[in-house]
């Protein structure tokens, strides 16, 4: 593949675009790979997926995927011959898109049964983030990976992502009371700031290795969208664990301007000179919690 992996809207192809093949999609690195359902490898993430019922295992209730891994399969005949694995290029680039909060351009094919399918052809489904991943035995009974995608597109008549969230967590207190869902989403500018530092959290110095690599969220000193406005830039992120993360945006903690850490944390941020904040973020932050 040699045209550049694009995550995310691409211009001129709306949800619900239709396409007469593969051929077509290539053309704007809308789907690169001609033969396989993933697009992105482990070290970029995954930009798309098509299904197009390559896989026995896949479920498709619309808003919400059940998506079999790549690897194992017996050619056009969807029966599977062979484990697979969490090497394989697209089931690594899917765990790096969960991790990393990336988006996933969702193509349905004529030959996915499903009721959301077109007749032919091939047809853009929105974009959908990569929620869960897990082991599990398929039908053939060899071990296949699998992934649980959710719809969290802009159409204004489907699912938002919080919707997705409290709907989620509801259905899965029913079976199992402590599941919490936390859909991270990421940026651009986010990944700059956990690569400045080295995916390790800016509290308690600290990382989790994935099978993927290191893992960090960008926690949003003010928070983006309304009511808070707060500016998706550098000047108002920091690295943090997922613990020091939800600790933040709950309020356990805040920052001062010397950086000191004030509630339930004792210390001083750690910050690279490179790396500039935004004192008024803090401010706001610490008037949001009741630290001012």
């Amino acid at each position: 593949m040699t045209k550049p992996i694009i995550f995310g809207e691409i211009k001129g192809i709306p949800e619900g675009y239709q396409f007469e093949d593969r051929r077509i999609m290539m053309k704007d690195s809308f789907h690169r790979n001609w033969a396989g359902g993933i697009d992105g490898t482990g070290k970029t993430g995954v930009a798309a997926i098509v299904l197009s019922g390559g896989y026995t295992d896949d479920e498709d209730l619309g808003d919400t995927i059940i998506y079999t891994g790549a690897g194992g399969n017996e050619g056009d005949s969807k029966k599977q011959i062979k484990d697979q694995d969490w090497n394989n290029r697209g089931n690594a680039g899917l765990l790096k898109s969960m991790d990393e909060g990336l988006p996933v351009r969702v193509i349905r094919g004529a030959k996915h049964k499903s009721p959301f399918s077109p007749k032919q052809g091939y047809k853009y489904a929105g974009l959908y983030s990569v929620i869960d991943a897990w082991d599990g035995i398929g039908k053939d009974g060899f071990k296949i990976c699998r992934f649980k995608l959710e719809y969290t597109g802009g159409n204004p008549h489907r699912k938002t992502t919080e919707e997705i969230e409290l709907d989620y967590s509801t259905k899965e207190k029913k079976r199992i009371e402590s599941v919490v869902l936390r859909i991270v989403r990421d940026t651009k500018i986010a990944r700059e700031v956990k690569q400045l530092y080295n995916y390790q959290c800016q509290i308690c110095n600290e990382t989790i290795n994935t099978k993927v690599g290191r893992y960090a969220e960008g926690a949003h000193i003010k928070p983006l969208g309304k009511p808070h406005n707060g500016d998706d830039n550098t000047n108002n992120l920091i690295c943090l664990c997922p613990n020091h993360h939800v600790m933040f945006d709950k309020g356990l903690f805040s920052i001062s301007d010397e950086f000191n850490l004030l509630g339930d944390m004792a210390g001083k941020l750690i910050l690279k000179e490179k790396h500039k904040l935004n004192l008024l973020n803090l401010a706001y932050h610490r008037l949001a919690h009741g630290y001012s």
